[in-house]
């Protein structure tokens, strides 16, 4: 017997990929623009060519990429990548647990966007569109096939 919801696997795939996206491109969005209250108290914003300025844009453009959908297996798999490298660098030494150190965040951001980059961003997505030929002649799947 099928789970019911084992039916709307491809949109709650989207789903989840957009609103990902969407939330992980307002920390880019607060260190770049000072939105959403910016980076601190003080509402500043990362200075240019900083580690925390290539952070930003990371954050705002791949998670602008990932909710489009566009781009998503490379792009979830640096985004991955960064959160790693930020959970090891800003949290790991304050305890060797993300409940402990303060990063949840960064630790379910990582494994979320390495599902990604393995499972690709789905039927509902700019890559499924642009895409769909070139992947369905590489993978020698019929046309009408399951992406």
């Amino acid at each position: 017997m099928r789970f019911f919801m084992s039916r709307f696997e491809d949109e709650t795939l989207a789903l989840l990929r957009i609103m990902a996206g969407l939330m992980f491109a307002q920390h880019g969005a607060q260190k770049l623009l000072g939105a959403f209250g910016g980076m601190g108290d003080s509402g500043a914003t990362a200075a240019p060519f900083t580690m925390m300025w290539v952070a930003g844009v990371l954050e705002l453009v791949g998670g602008l990429l990932i909710a489009l959908g566009l781009l998503t297996r490379p792009v979830a798999f640096l985004l991955s990548g960064q959160m790693a490298a930020a959970y090891f660098m800003a949290h790991f030494s304050q305890g060797f647990w993300p409940i402990q150190n303060g990063g949840e965040l960064s630790a379910l951001y990582c494994f979320l966007f390495l599902y990604l980059s393995a499972r690709g961003p789905g039927r509902y997505s700019l890559d499924a569109v642009v895409f769909r030929k070139h992947m369905d002649a590489d993978r020698r799947v019929p046309a009408g096939a399951r992406y």
